[in-house]
């Protein structure tokens, strides 16, 4: 069994990729080719917003978002530390101080009611994380951040595709950011990314940025980097697009089976509440799945008692499982000194038991029944 299997859907739109593959080596224009344009008007009215500015990564187009509002040496960012480093490691880069906020136990997101406690003259953005594809709770963090007069861009490099209160990720902010990194609910066979906004400014100074600063060629108004998407990743998505409506709804589809078999089949399964970080994790648990937004589930994240034995367990069974993430970044030896040195107890709790199950789109029946009856008999071993 594979952790997200991408074969099954490369056969599936094997004649379009071929066909926009064999497109792009045809006319040869490798950087900035038609495709480019393409896609970004493709990925702006799917989003719902005016403009799509494709970008080399996800971790690009956190950057450049934080580059186009201006962060810079001795600003302050408030983000989660429970993500990937690119979401702090865009800030250091500009010299800025990531401002650590813990997250709600219950979903792995931001927590919004700790925020404005955090903010000071020198904040200069706020940056929620959609961790493992459910959209953190945009409309509360954006009036916090209007409040303050602080933008907010929303690192949706796992929820592209999910929905909250029938508006689409990415489009929910300032900007929205995300990855086309190939395990991603939506992406490429390398790297590539996006960044999605309706200020006309920012969509402009995004651009320039991108191609090193410039206006016009050899003319530089900003300082810019090197973050171009590739035509031909650009083509890749292109071809994925079709399928990608029926991708996400299989995504809820199997995700909402998963729910049902864990409480069926796993004694003791029952959703995370919010007493859990005070005590012991006593059996597995699920994320909750907040009202009226739906997730892509670019991973299927339980929470188990003794992780490495249940993983060693479940390896042994042929079911491969990932952690996501074992150490929140104010805790990691790169981060420690930067950030505030606020505790993070939901974020520590959360990084001692997460485990990620296979997830995807062509994610069989029958090996979801075997994952789940692995993980029965894994937790079984402990009781």
């Amino acid at each position: 069994m594979q952790f997200i299997d991408l074969k099954t859907q490369q056969a599936a739109i094997k004649d379009e990729l071929d066909r926009r593959i064999a497109t792009v080596l045809a006319h040869g224009q490798y950087i900035m080719g038609p495709e480019v344009a393409e896609l970004e008007a493709a990925l702006a009215t799917y989003v719902g917003v005016k403009h799509c500015i494709s970008v080399s990564s996800g971790t690009e187009a956190l950057l450049i978002a934080l580059m186009a509002l201006g962060v810079g040496h001795g600003d302050e960012v408030i983000t989660t530390p429970f993500t990937f480093v690119a979401t702090a490691e865009v800030i250091v880069l500009l010299g800025a101080k990531p401002v650590f906020v813990d997250v709600d136990p219950r979903t792995a997101n931001i927590d919004p009611t700790l925020i404005a406690a955090k903010i000071t003259p020198r904040t200069k953005a706020i940056i929620p994380v959609s961790l493992y594809g459910q959209v953190a709770e945009m409309d509360a963090i954006n009036a916090i951040a209007a409040a303050h007069g602080i933008p907010v861009i929303e690192d949706g490099c796992q929820s592209f595709g999910s929905d909250y209160y029938g508006r689409k990720s990415c489009g929910l902010s300032t900007f929205g950011a995300t990855s086309f990194f190939p395990s991603k609910p939506l992406g490429c066979y390398g790297d590539g990314g996006a960044l999605f906004t309706n200020d006309d400014a920012l969509a402009q100074a995004a651009r320039e940025i991108r191609v090193h600063g410039q206006s016009k060629r050899y003319v530089h108004t900003r300082i810019g980097v090197g973050g171009r998407m590739d035509t031909l990743q650009c083509a890749i998505v292109l071809a994925k697009l079709p399928r990608f409506d029926w991708e996400v709804a299989e995504r809820i589809r199997i995700g909402a089976r998963y729910d049902a078999l864990l409480r069926e089949r796993v004694p003791g399964f029952r959703t995370v509440d919010v007493a859990d970080p005070s005590a012991p994790l006593t059996g597995a648990r699920s994320l909750a799945m907040l009202q009226d937004r739906t997730s892509v589930h670019a991973q299927y994240t339980v929470l188990v008692p003794n992780r490495a034995d249940v993983q060693n367990r479940l390896q042994a069974a042929g079911v491969p499982t990932a952690v996501h993430y074992p150490i929140p970044l104010n805790a990691q030896d790169a981060y420690r000194s930067l950030g505030n040195n606020d505790p993070t107890p939901a974020s520590a709790w959360l990084g001692a038991h997460v485990m990620s199950l296979p997830m995807g789109p062509d994610l069989t029946a029958a090996d979801q029944d075997q994952v789940v009856g692995a993980l029965a008999n894994a937790l079984a071993a402990d009781a």
